[in-house]
């Protein structure tokens, strides 16, 4: 592997954790007001927080090189920019939409296991892209999924609204997944969760004016500790995190790490709000972080190792 993997490795492994914490931000936020109000707020502060970060990357000659590795012309790029901006905000708004309705109507386990059914469905809809995977990246895929399943599921798995709900949001998270590998390598990234951020907030706020008219302004101010939270950190800097180390990161492996928020979670839960963990639920993470090994395992096999399109 090398040092850029490792990096853009990490880089997911931190989206992932301040995720996975801002399960407790999202639950107590989700008290004061409803989904379209936290999801338009939440958005809007991780955009404006990246503006004055984006000012000082331009402002440093190290972004100019960044700008200059980046091939196409100029214009080419900013209508890909703002391509790929609107096509990621749409995809993270109707996302994050089914998730928090789907919290709604169903457990707190139910939903982080459907949720993760993206790890499934990336390599899947990642097949019809022309992108391979080796051997280990599905025996990974089924430990992931095994981890998730006793980290999550508490009770009976019915399938009620909120389960559909929220596998809808497994669906359109992983197409989120796959739009970011598309537009990672040929914009600035930092710019790109700027744009899907102000796109995903303006619809939500829209949204919100409509279904959820009767929220006020105490309302939101009660909520600021979780609102800020998950705007400056869940939103400003973990997305973005997510877009720089997606990278030239196979989507699988990238989901594989990404779905350690669910471990994280749990560690949150237990550290913040004094939940304890059990043994199954430690057996969970242990599943969990084999996974993460194993994808992260060079291929040796020559017939593979020289083909862009698998993974290592």
């Amino acid at each position: 592997m090398n040092h850029q993997n490792i990096r853009n490795s990490f880089l997911l492994l931190l989206a992932a954790v301040i995720w996975g914490v801002s399960f407790v931000a999202q639950s107590v936020g989700m008290e004061y007001i409803g989904p379209f109000a936290f999801n338009g707020i939440r958005c809007l502060i991780g955009g404006l927080v990246l503006i004055p970060v984006i000012l000082l990357l331009n402002r440093n000659k190290a972004s100019g090189q960044k700008e200059a590795e980046l091939s196409g012309h100029p214009v080419n790029r900013r209508n890909c920019l703002l391509a790929g901006g609107i096509i990621c905000g749409i995809c993270l708004f109707l996302a994050s939409t089914f998730q928090q309705f789907g919290i709604q109507y169903t457990t707190v386990g139910k939903a982080g296991f459907i949720t993760a059914f993206y790890i499934i469905l990336v390599p899947i809809f990642g097949l019809f892209l022309k992108k391979k995977c080796t051997p280990l990246i599905w025996i990974s895929v089924l430990l992931a999924l095994g981890g998730l399943y006793l980290l999550c599921i508490k009770d009976g798995f019915s399938i009620g609204l909120g389960d559909i709900y929220v596998f809808i949001c497994a669906i359109l998270f992983s197409v989120h997944i796959l739009v970011i590998d598309y537009f990672s390598p040929r914009v600035d990234g930092v710019k790109l969760a700027c744009i899907q951020f102000f796109i995903c907030g303006v619809l939500s706020v829209i949204c919100m004016l409509i279904f959820e008219s009767s929220t006020t302004l105490t309302a939101v101010l009660s909520a600021w500790k979780p609102l800020l939270y998950a705007g400056a950190l869940s939103c400003g800097v973990a997305y973005t995190l997510q877009i720089i180390g997606q990278r030239n990161m196979n989507p699988t492996v990238a989901s594989l790490l990404l779905s350690m928020e669910s471990c994280i979670s749990v560690i949150a839960g237990w550290l913040i709000l004094g939940q304890a963990l059990t043994l199954r639920e430690i057996g969970g993470c242990v599943l969990m972080f084999i996974a993460i090994v194993l994808a992260q395992v060079p291929a040796k096999n020559p017939f593979t190792s020289g083909n862009k399109n698998y993974i290592m």
